[in-house]
């Protein structure tokens, strides 16, 4: 019985996680982009990530390459769980990603942008001024 149950785990886990995937980042039915968001603008997108999207198989996953990302910083904020906090004298470090409108479309399911982040302009320590999420009240 034991050696059953642990066959049955070996085989379950992995097909839980595949469908666990696909729910959150293929699946019609768990996110639908809210009508009130502006469209994606077509082009290349540059993005500031400070959380999951920081490890690549992660990027890989979600828009499908694990992209060149660069080390990048966020002065006047400070990492709060989820989120970014307004705080001077603090900064957060992070990756800048350079993707396509595609790419950030599937980004922005990801986060699933209007219902639990917001996508906002923020500017880089260096200046450059670029998208990253931010979590709704």
């Amino acid at each position: 019985m034991p050696r059953r149950l642990i066959t049955l785990s070996l085989v379950a886990s992995p097909l839980a996680l595949a469908g666990w995937l696909w729910l959150t980042l293929l699946s019609p039915w768990t996110y639908e982009r809210p009508e009130h968001l502006t469209p994606v603008s077509p082009g290349t997108h540059q993005l500031f990530v400070y959380g999951t999207l920081r490890h690549a198989p992660v990027r890989w996953l979600v828009y499908g390459r694990v992209g060149d990302p660069e080390p990048v910083s966020v002065s006047g904020y400070r990492r709060e769980g989820l989120d970014l906090v307004p705080t001077d004298g603090a900064s957060v470090e992070g990756l800048l990603l350079r993707v396509n409108a595609e790419e950030l479309r599937r980004l922005d399911r990801y986060e699933r942008l209007g219902i639990r982040y917001r996508r906002v302009r923020i500017r880089l320590a260096d200046g450059r001024d670029v998208w990253t999420y931010r979590r709704l009240d």
